[in-house]
């Protein structure tokens, strides 16, 4: 907070800062506040001013098979793909934060390296190492390298709640007559559940708008709505297009919110624990 007998020069900094901020914010929402209103358009394209406001390309997409087909597809695969990644990389980061051997490091960056790897390289890898088996065209494939997608983000915050988890909490609970299992889904598990939510909070946002891996190994019948709305910008532009926009908008936002207030139950579960 600014103090009230802050300089002049703390004053134009404290608000220059600010209003930085909301620049760069509104920089980035713009595209996303442009979109919206787009959807509403009566007109048969894509362009402002409006040519009136109708709901007809919302009628559109809820009656087209392509678009509740990708929708399916799309609230089939990233809840499946986040659940893998969820439970492998909490698993993963629980071994790599208990465990001390030589090559740690270089397994670490071995985990976390689908973040930083070029998703094209992931995409035609995957492509090659699925296609003799005869998953390139599954919904198997296409979880199992969503989840891989993913299971960075998981690894990295539930590590980072790890590094504050006390111990002693386990050796209680040892000593008390708990295996290490009812240790762990009584006391581990709801002291790292933040971590693990916000880590399915990112698994899920990577899934649900990733198109480049899903172009190379989901078929006709595995096509999510990223992918249709990809392949509707390249052949046929239309304004059901930007009705699926704002519906992938409000689906993510409402997943967002909700995974928010579970990590927010988390949180205060903890701090009660503590």
């Amino acid at each position: 907070m600014l103090r009230p007998y802050a300089s002049n020069f703390e004053r134009i900094w404290y608000w220059s800062h600010r209003s930085l901020c909301g620049l760069v914010l509104l920089f980035l929402m713009l595209p996303v506040l442009v979109m919206i209103p787009l959807s509403f358009n009566g007109g048969a394209f894509l362009v402002y001013p409006l040519q009136g406001w109708s709901l007809r390309w919302y009628e559109t997409f809820f009656t087209s098979p392509e678009w509740m087909r990708s929708l399916a597809n799309s609230m089939i695969v990233s809840p499946a793909a986040t659940l893998v990644a969820m439970i492998f990389g909490t698993l993963a980061s629980i071994g790599l934060t208990r465990a001390e051997f030589k090559g740690k490091a270089l397994l670490t960056s071995l985990l976390i390296s689908p973040m930083v790897v070029p998703v094209v390289i992931v995409g035609v890898s995957s492509y090659l190492f699925f296609a003799p088996l005869g998953l390139s065209n599954s919904y198997f494939s296409l979880i199992m390298v969503h989840a891989v997608l993913g299971i960075p983000f998981v690894i990295i915050t539930v590590t980072a709640t790890l590094q504050g988890y006390n111990k002693n909490l386990s050796r209680a609970a040892a000593s008390l007559g708990a295996d290490p299992m009812l240790t762990f889904f009584k006391v581990t598990l709801p002291l790292i559940g933040p971590g693990m939510i916000s880590g399915a909070l990112f698994a899920f946002a990577t899934s649900f708008d990733e198109v480049v891996v899903t172009l190379y190994l989901a078929g006709p019948d595995q096509a999510t709505l990223p992918r249709v709305m990809f392949s509707g910008i390249r052949e046929n532009i239309s304004p059901a297009i930007a009705a699926a926009a704002t519906i992938l908008i409000l689906i993510s936002v409402a997943m967002l919110l909700t995974l928010e207030w579970l990590r927010g139950r988390a949180e205060k579960m903890r701090t009660t624990a503590h």
